[in-house]
């Protein structure tokens, strides 16, 4: 039975009553048992009973972000995959195998089951590679969905999780708010940094390698990602938020506040300054 037979039968079958199900399953097995395997019409329900335990069986859905090829590795844009395979590496997942749209391997993190995905879809489709992997397996994405994507709005190393929230101009997150339809779910920002210059393609810039000094720092920043997936899978988002999130500089934000307060005051005083003169001018005529 192929991956989209599977599918289909999966989504039509009447896995919703669990315990009819499970029951079916057992028998299914025994019968398996007695007759050898050899009775035609066991093996597609075995299949499908399988897949049915699977998807009673909730798992954690981690999506790395990122673009295809090997030209990519590496890149800014695709600090998403780089977490993703960090994780294969630390938790032993296995894998990869493929699944519609993306590459995907399963294991566990703690006593969790998770499914590591990366879309094969390019960056501007990845909702379309999540849509299905998050309907296949029935999953709530604000409870068992966390997105890993690149920011350039985030200084270099940083991270920023956030339980919900707009895709903030990342084409990834925003084709994924619009293929599930809600901007309820996990998401982990790694910061990449900003453009040198203001006049510097995005594209090129994000399609871009780390180099140097910045490589070292991205590398580190990926094994932080990491831990903070371990972390909200085992122990809960708030505490991974608690944990990982880069505090805000509250410093340069009431300098910057303080200054942009003194310009409108300086302002303010200017334009009194020139109607008191037009007034002046106008009485003496």
């Amino acid at each position: 039975m192929g991956l989209q037979d599977r599918q289909h039968s999966i989504t039509t079958g009447n896995i919703r009553h669990h315990e009819t199900t499970d029951m079916s399953c057992a028998r299914t097995k025994t019968d398996a048992r007695q007759t050898g395997g050899r009775e035609r019409h066991v093996r597609p329900l075995l299949l499908y009973c399988q897949a049915a335990e699977e998807i009673m069986d909730s798992f954690f859905i981690i999506v790395g972000l990122g673009n295809p090829g090997r030209k990519y590795d590496g890149s800014r844009h695709n600090v998403g995959f780089d977490v993703i395979d960090e994780l294969v590496d630390r938790h032993h997942i296995g894998g990869p195998e493929r699944f519609g749209k993306s590459m995907i391997g399963k294991g566990r993190i703690g006593d969790r089951r998770v499914i590591l995905v990366k879309p094969m879809t390019y960056m501007n489709l990845s909702g379309e590679a999540v849509q299905e992997i998050v309907h296949y397996y029935r999953v709530d994405p604000a409870e068992d969905l966390v997105v890993i994507s690149d920011d350039i709005d985030l200084e270099a190393g940083k991270l920023r999780i956030r339980k919900k929230g707009s895709a903030g101009g990342h084409n990834g997150l925003k084709n994924i708010v619009q293929h599930l339809g809600t901007q309820d779910f996990t998401r982990i920002r790694v910061g990449v940094g900003a453009k040198p210059d203001p006049d510097y393609d995005l594209a090129d810039y994000v399609l871009g390698h780390f180099t140097g000094d910045e490589k070292k720092l991205m590398d580190e920043a990926v094994g932080k990602a990491a831990d903070a997936v371990a972390c909200m899978v085992t122990d809960g988002v708030d505490l991974a938020m608690n944990r990982y999130n880069t505090p805000r500089q509250k410093k340069k934000k009431k300098a910057a506040e303080k200054l942009e307060s003194a310009e409108k005051q300086e302002s303010a005083e200017k334009a009194d300054q020139n109607e008191g003169s037009q007034e002046t001018a106008a009485g003496a005529l």
